[in-house]
This record gives C-alpha cells, sequence and structure tokens, in this order.
C-alpha cells in the first residue's frame, strides 16, 4: 500500500530519484528506480503504525533568512550550502576540528589512517566557521559541537572552546572517544574552565564485548562526575552486535545522573561500503530501538513514550507569542528521530509521560501561543494564568510518586518566565533519545530539507548532516580540498 511519495537517491550513482513509501507486512518500505542501476527497495521503517503516529507531527519550518547559496539545476540535496529551500533553522551546528584519532573503531567513515590524509582547519578557519554559524537570521545557531575525528588530538583545543563562549553560543559540545579525559582529570578540568558545556561521549555498551574500550568510558565519565561536567552517552546501535545491551546502557545512565544528562541513540548508518547482506542483518530503525527500549526496560519506559523530535514546535510558538522574539525552532522531519525524559530518583526512574498527559500537554501550550496571538501584549499575563489552568488538568497523577515537582518547575517557567528553572528541570531528568542518521539506502531527501543538524566548512558553507556524511558526501570533497601536510607520526598519535 502506498503512503506517500517522496524523493531519494540511487544507493549506486546517487542521483536524485522519485521514490516512493509502501507498507507491507506492517513495516515501511523505500522503493525507488533507477535508469542506470535498476529498482532498489529498503527498509525504512520496522513499524507502519509508529510511522503513522508520527507522521501526524509533521511541520514546515520557515526557513532561514540570509541563505548561503542559491537552488541550482542539480537541486537537492547536491545544492547544499543552506540554499533558499532549506526548511530549517541550525539548532546544532558541527564542526570538525580534525580527521586524526587515536582509535580505529571499524565503522568509522572519518580516521585519517582510513583517509590517507589529514584534514584539520586553521583556528582562523574554525573562527570564521562559527562566525558564519553566529550570523544566521533570524535565529543565530544556539549551540556548537566540535567533531572529528577525535578533537582531542588538537593542541588549541582549550582556545577554540573559550573562542566559541566568547563568540556567544550558549551550548558548546564536544564528540570524543573519551580516551584522553579518562587518562588525565586535569584536562577535564582544562575543558570545563574553557567553557565546555557537554561531552558528547562515545559509549557503545557496558561489557567488553560490545565496547572494547568501556573501562576507559567509565572513567572518563567519573573524571567529568568529579568536576561537574555534563556528558551525554552516545551508543551506535548496530544490529547483532550490541542491540541487547540499550536497557543496561540506560540503567547506567541513570545510576550517574549526577553526571549523565542523557543518552542519545544512533543506529548505524552504512556511509562506508556495505553489502546488501551487511544491510539487511544490521539496519536497525529508530522503532526497533524503542521496542528494544521498552522489552529491556520491563515496560519502564515504553515505545509509547516517545514523540518526534517537531512535537516540541509548539513551546517555541509561545515562547515567540510572549516574548516578541524569533526563537530556535524544532522544525526537523518527523521521522529523524525521537525522544522522551525520564525522572530519575535513586534507582528507580519515572518517564514524563507516566507524570504529563503529554498529548493534551501540548495542545494546551498551543492554545496559549494562540491566546496569545490574539490577545496582544496587555493580556499576556491573563492569556498565560488562563493557559495554566488548563495545563493543570494535564499534569496527573504520577504511577509512581507525585507530581509537585514538575508542577513547581512547570509554572516557574510559563508564569514567571524563569527559564533557569530548565536547568533544575535537566538536573534530575534523564534525556533519552535517538537520532537515525540516513545513508544511500534509506535517504530521503525530504527529510535532508528540514534537517536541523548541519555542518559548518572551510568554504564557509552551511551543509545538512545527511547531505555532508552520506548521499552525495560534501564531507569527503571537503576534506580532500583542504587537506593539510603533517609529519606521518602525527596522523595518528596527538603531541600530549
Amino acid at each position: 500500500m502506498l503512503l506517500k511519495r517522496t524523493r531519494s537517491i540511487c544507493p549506486v550513482c546517487t542521483r536524485a530519484l522519485d521514490a516512493s513509501m509502501v507498507e507491507e507486512g506492517g513495516k515501511v518500505w523505500l522503493e525507488r528506480t533507477c535508469p542506470d542501476h535498476g529498482f532498489f527497495r529498503h527498509l525504512y521503517w520496522s513499524d507502519a503504525a509508529m510511522f503513522r503516529r508520527f507522521e501526524g507531527y509533521h511541520i514546515d519550518g520557515r526557513g532561514i533568512e540570509n541563505p548561503v547559496t542559491r537552488r541550482t539545476e542539480a537541486g537537492c540535496p547536491f545544492d547544499c550550502g543552506l540554499c533558499n529551500e532549506h526548511l530549517s533553522g541550525t539548532l546544532l551546528g558541527n564542526i570538525d576540528l580534525t580527521n586524526r584519532c587515536n582509535l580505529f573503531c571499524d565503522f568509522c567513515f572519518v580516521n585519517a589512517k582510513a583517509c590517507g590524509y589529514v584534514y584539520e582547519p586553521s583556528f582562523e578557519e574554525i573562527v570564521a566557521m562559527m562566525s558564519l554559524l553566529r550570523a544566521q537570521k533570524p535565529v543565530p545557531a544556539p549551540a556548537v559541537q566540535f567533531a572529528g575525528g577525535e578533537p582531542t588530538m588538537r593542541d588549541d583545543l582549550m582556545e577554540i572552546i573559550r573562542k566559541a563562549k566568547e563568540m556567544g553560543f550558549q551550548q558548546v559540545q564536544m564528540a570524543t572517544n573519551g580516551i584522553m579525559l579518562a587518562k588525565d582529570p586535569g584536562y577535564v578540568k582544562e575543558l570545563k574552565e574553557a567553557g565546555l558545556s557537554t561531552v558528547y561521549l562515545h559509549f557503545d555498551g557496558i561489557s567488553k564485548e560490545t565496547d572494547p574500550y568501556v573501562r576507559q568510558h567509565m572513567k572518563a565519565v567519573d573524571h567529568c562526575n568529579g568536576e561537574k561536567l555534563g556528558v551525554v552517552l552516545v551508543p551506535t546501535i548496530i544490529n547483532g552486535r550490541n542491540d541487547h545491551e540499550v536497557g543496561d546502557i540506560i540503567r547506567y545512565a541513570a545510576k550517574n545522573i549526577s553526571v549523565v544528562r542523557g543518552v542519545n541513540f544512533q543506529p548505524v548508518a552504512f556511509t562506508g561500503a556495505a553489502s546488501d547482506e551487511d544491510v539487511t542483518k544490521r539496519r536497525v530503525t529508530i522503532p526497533d530501538l524503542t521496542r528494544w527500549i521498552e522489552e529491556q526496560t520491563d515496560g519502564r519506559i515504553r515505545q509509547s513514550d516517545f514523540y518526534p523530535v517537531p512535537s516540541v514546535v509548539c513551546i517555541s510558538n509561545l515562547v515567540e507569542e510572549y516574548t516578541g522574539r524569533p526563537q530556535v525552532r524544532f522544525t526537523t522531519h518527523q521521522h529523524c528521530g525521537a525522544a522522551t525524559y525520564a525522572f530519575v530518583n535513586g534507582d528507580e526512574f519515572v518517564p514524563i509521560n507516566r507524570i504529563v498527559n503529554v498529548d493534551k500537554f501540548f495542545e494546551s501550550v498551543e492554545k496559549m501561543a494562540e491566546e496569545l496571538r490574539r490577545g496582544g501584549s496587555i493580556n499576556k499575563y491573563l492569556a498565560l494564568s488562563h493557559g495554566v489552568k488548563e495545563l493543570y488538568s494535564s499534569v496527573k497523577e504520577s504511577e509512581r510518586g507525585d507530581t509537585a515537582q514538575f508542577w513547581k518547575l512547570l509554572a516557574k517557567t510559563l508564569i514567571l518566565q524563569d527559564f533557569n528553572t530548565l536547568r533544575d528541570f535537566h538536573w534530575n531528568a534523564l534525556f533519552i533519545g535517538t537520532m537515525h542518521f540516513m545513508d544511500c539506502y534509506n535517504y530521503d531527501i525530504e527529510r535532508v530539507k528540514r534537517c536541523c543538524i548541519h555542518y559548518a566548512t572551510p568554504d564557509m558553507r552551511i551543509i545538512p548532516f545527511c547531505s555532508y556524511n552520506s548521499g552525495p558526501v560534501h564531507r569527503e570533497k571537503i576534506w580532500r580540498r583542504y587537506a593539510r601536510k603533517f609529519p606521518r607520526d602525527e596522523i595518528s598519535e596527538g603531541k600530549r
């Protein structure tokens, strides 16, 4: 049965093609035909019912006011920069600091040892890229993440972090394998003092079989805890390798809630060479992952607890109407990711859905925004007061414990406009999310157009994640163009 039409690419030559999403056997499949390479059919989502539920959150963003490039005949995803047809602003800007690394993981595609050359932009080039992100209109990119390769291979990392804070990024993150952080607690202290907000830590499991570096990763978590530097665990989930440990990873995060802010699962993307057999056997979709979470937490976190990213756009609408200022808007595609929050209390954790009727909550927030739209500035407080009364009915008695803490946070945030309160919320709650980045086998161009996670590049472009790393793979062209010469031993070894 045909569900919708979209655009995709040929997994062989990457030309853009008309495509269909069809339901069969309770799953959603992506079908397209290349005139040169024939018919292709690949799994898109493994649960058609969940696909439909998420489809209800489709929303088109407003794009940006100062696109870097214009659309050409090549079209999306080949004109990236961002072009004038892109529908979302940058929520998180990524900057690759290097492709050097002190590990060599078999599913990594960015290692300098695999590439055969070194990509490492200068400090001045990195500042220019950050300036590009902060110049975006109507809302400057609020967060930047330094990635690679392994960012800790650079000797000027602290200087880069300090510059990012100076330039106004509210969140400064670093994606890391944690080896340097495990080795030297003093290094963690330097990162914290430089202004790093969050360590985005590679963490594939709680056993040596699933994560050969698990001891170093746990030591890195301990060292971050000592400096009160927040950590998000980032497991790459591969079917048949570590899918059986997703529940254990969440339990480890909950046990370390004093420092671990969340777990962001990333189902494997086949961005390198992969056989059809590999793709079929190892593929993980968002419904697979959320089902495993439910099974492995004995139903304490359910698949139905997860909501797509654009579900929270109503909150941006409310804040925009109240403040009169444009806000960051989570207008990513509804099938890109899913998330929930769980309150942690000792060994117990309670998903927010046990405390709040989430659907009714979002509906109430949207009504408040609409009342503010109609009521004008004089009636702002009255509109909020009336709306909070309606919100109260969406806050229900928890299956475990009471709702007092949540209601206090909600009231202070909405009535007193004390958004610092959200920090308290985050310190007491664990984010559990997943973002499934695309590869050539499940590529949906409609997702690219709505991407909110972008890369800034030395040629002064902003490129959506899934056209940077897959499809047309802008990353490889940029890295080769800006490759630099390094002594051979520095490719795999840092100076520290």
